[in-house]
């Protein structure tokens, strides 16, 4: 008999089931079709209120084992669908309230786009006579092509800006470059 989820954290609409938890993965992961950090994935459901982030990595390992899913970099857990789980998101895709699937989707989509632009990009926080700095780079080819430096007041700051910066960064180099150009 399959356990049922804790739903500690898990808001009203969450799912409480981990066979539910299991096929929501697959969905994602079929959706997405690249292969995705199991902390982001946890993170996010636990966040949107979807699932429990402890349940999430329990379906993550379960999927694994049954060759649902595959570690493709063990070193980031990062996992990928196989074609197993893309017939399991296919069939019982159904099974899942047609709000869940697109909270889930649109969550992770936008914090795909995070990590994707966290690798696009280089954060640096450095100390110089007394000030503190954050320089955010654009990254083309693993070379900077544009840097931003910022006086920030402590660390704390710094992560913060980063996260923003995260959301769009690429809104914000081409309004610095449409500036410096105009």
């Amino acid at each position: 008999m399959e356990k049922n989820a804790s739903g500690a954290g898990v808001s009203r609409g969450g799912l409480f089931s981990t066979s539910e938890i299991k096929i929501l993965i697959c969905y994602i992961l079929d959706a997405i079709d690249e292969p995705v950090p199991v902390d982001m994935l946890a993170n996010v459901l636990h966040y949107e209120g979807l699932a429990n982030a402890f349940e999430v990595s329990d379906a993550v390992v379960s999927l694994s084992q049954s060759g649902q899913i595959i570690a493709v970099d063990t070193s980031e857990q990062n996992y990928r669908i196989t074609d197993s789980g893309r017939n399991t998101a296919k069939t019982l895709k159904s099974s899942l309230s047609s709000v869940v699937k697109e909270r889930a989707y649109l969550a992770v989509m936008k914090m795909f786009a995070k990590f994707k632009n966290a690798k696009d990009n280089a954060f640096e926080i450095t100390h110089e006579n007394g000030a503190t700095y954050l320089s955010c780079s654009a990254l083309d080819g693993g070379k900077p092509f544009i840097t931003v430096k910022l006086l920030i007041t402590d660390e704390e700051q710094g992560s913060f800006i980063r996260e923003r910066f995260l959301e769009n960064p690429s809104a914000i180099y081409s309004k610095i470059i449409e500036m410096l150009t105009q």
